[in-house]
């Protein structure tokens, strides 16, 4: 009996840890499966999604003389459109701020956004440059001619930046601003000045010097009759001239406060330029 009872036994027991390992190989694959990380996958980059999605809109979509406004810019433009930050958890962007503001139908600040992230203002005029002449032809759409163009462009090229950054930063804006208005010359253009960043020693010696050259820019005889110039800065800093880093993520981007407090600079600085523009088509 107990030669025959110990093969007996060994089986068991060697059946019972197949099922205990079968169980938890089992639980871990359906554990596994609930993970991004445990499946194959291409890498798209968001600004190669940002970049087809805008193109897929201006081709198909039905509503592009709607466009009240034409927001234009890199990542800064582009987080308008994102809620949760999708890189660092528990971080907010403009969403909200958005949909409440500049998402609806019929309002005279429906916009469209065709910022993406990362992009240097080099990238901005390729994708504006029209299709017949080698570029993305962002702007060949004849219906598509926005009231304003929201321009906010150059924090990108102060990385990798040429040399002197601030002149390569201004040459780049100045270039820009004559390429949108050359492509929509119906549209007036709302350039917006570069946001404080965490970074003192940029603030100083590239951020401001190159917003008080836009400043002066928009005033010139060239841009002044289709150019106004919203000077963003005093509003994301504090006493001392610091950024207010409470309106940022990361020191660069801002965060769902910022995003209000940039809506509300806007949104009043759209009402005067209406008026304004109003009263000078009148008195011509």
């Amino acid at each position: 009996m107990r030669s025959n009872y110990q093969p007996i036994a060994q089986r068991f027991i060697a059946l019972v840890v197949g099922i205990l390992g079968a169980l938890v190989w089992w639980t871990e694959a359906r554990s596994a499966q609930a993970f991004a990380s445990t499946q194959p996958a291409a890498r798209v980059e968001h600004w190669q999604k940002r970049e087809a999605a805008i193109n897929t809109h201006l081709r198909e979509s039905k509503d592009l003389g709607a466009i009240k406004l034409l927001f234009v810019g890199d990542s800064i433009t582009d987080f308008w459109l994102f809620d949760d930050n999708p890189w660092v958890s528990g971080q907010k962007y403009g969403r909200k701020v958005w949909d409440e503001s500049f998402a609806k139908p019929g309002s005279e600040n429906y916009a469209f956004n065709i910022g993406i992230s990362g992009d240097r203002i080099e990238h901005i005029l390729y994708r504006i440059l029209p299709k017949s002449a080698g570029g993305m032809g962002q702007l060949d759409a004849p219906q598509l001619n926005p009231e304003y163009m929201v321009v906010m462009l150059g924090i990108n090229n102060s990385w990798a930046a040429e040399d002197p950054v601030a002149d390569s930063i201004f040459e780049g804006v100045r270039v820009a601003l004559s390429t949108l208005h050359a492509h929509k010359p119906k549209s007036r253009i709302v350039l917006q000045s570069l946001l404080p960043t965490n970074d003192t020693a940029k603030n100083k010696d590239v951020v401001g010097v190159v917003n008080q050259r836009l400043r002066k820019l928009v005033s010139s005889p060239e841009f002044s009759s289709f150019t106004r110039y919203l000077d963003l800065y005093p509003a994301f800093t504090d006493a001392t001239g610091m950024q207010i880093a409470h309106y940022f993520t990361d020191g660069l981007h801002p965060n769902d406060v910022g995003y209000s407090v940039w809506r509300d600079q806007l949104v009043a600085f759209l009402k005067t330029v209406r008026a304004l523009d109003r009263q000078n088509t009148h008195t011509k």
